[in-house]
């Protein structure tokens, strides 16, 4: 029986808007923390010019396996193992990263090896497109946002809804610069950093 979750369907339609225009021209891409493999089935085929590759633990191979086995989609692949709690990534270059829902789950020194890791990896002109809740200036940007927030800390006091600007302070040790920040429904964000050089 595959994976499922709820919250994978739920914005998928307003994400795959901003990564039509995100992702115009771009060949290859990263996708960090496919989960359960629903992102990567229903993205992909909408860029056929686009290689999606999948990658997460080897926990959660077998689930996107069994979702990109059943959808048959031609230009996303099976995942690599990556864990931002080493330091072995994938062999680069990709043009595309794309993560969502992943970096309120991670400790703070996983989300610091995210974003080095990207650095490393996408070329000069590359994006990076992280969709999740954000806070902004230190506050919550929603009463949903900060219940999800105590939610997570009860679960992992690790983990929880990070701050805008501690994220661009990361993405800027890692030679991104914000290229936009989109406002989602359900009080999420879209933000965009590209690789300057």
């Amino acid at each position: 029986m595959k994976p499922y979750s709820e919250s994978c369907d739920q914005n998928r339609q307003y994400i795959l808007d901003i990564l039509r225009i995100e992702l115009a021209g771009r060949k290859h891409l990263l996708e960090i923390g496919s989960g359960t493999g629903q992102h990567a089935v229903y993205f992909a085929p909408e860029f056929p010019h686009l290689v999606w590759q999948t990658s997460d633990v080897p926990a959660c191979h077998a689930g996107i396996n069994a979702w990109l086995e059943e959808r048959a989609v031609a230009n996303a692949l099976s995942p690599l193992t990556l864990d931002v709690r080493k330091d072995t990534w994938p062999d680069g270059p990709y043009d595309a990263v794309f993560s969502a829902n992943t970096v309120h789950i991670m400790s703070w020194p996983e989300v610091e090896n995210l974003f080095t890791g990207i650095g490393a990896i996408l070329e000069a002109g590359g994006v990076f497109c992280l969709y999740g809740p954000f806070n902004y200036n230190g506050c919550y940007t929603s009463d949903s946002n900060e219940r999800f927030d105590q939610w997570l800390k009860a679960r992992d006091p690790l983990s929880g809804v990070r701050d805008f600007e501690a994220l661009q302070e990361q993405a800027g040790k890692a030679g991104l610069v914000l290229r936009k920040d989109y406002e989602m429904p359900a009080n999420n964000r879209t933000l965009v950093w590209s690789k300057s050089s």
